[in-house]
């Protein structure tokens, strides 16, 4: 995989060696398991927006709860 460089400061490049020799992970392992977690992280947090957004419209709210309980999910999770 081609690599390149990018600037952080001296707290950060710290904060980051900290978490790698923790692990034992690489530095790079890290910053993309960081990088990984950052993108999860405001995912959920869109998610939780939306989901507010859609209980703050009653009609809205008990379209998608009807539509919920009428859905069969086969995932194997009960």
């Amino acid at each position: 995989m081609r690599s390149t460089t990018i600037r952080v400061d001296e707290v950060t490049h710290a904060e980051l060696l900290d978490l790698a020799s923790a692990t034992g992970d690489s530095l790079i392992d890290t910053v993309r398991a960081a990088a990984q977690a950052l993108r999860q992280q405001r995912f959920a947090q869109q998610v939780a927006h939306e989901m507010n957004s859609l209980r703050e419209n009653p009609t809205a709210w008990n379209d998608y709860l009807g539509e919920a309980e009428a859905t069969t999910v086969r995932d194997g999770v009960a």
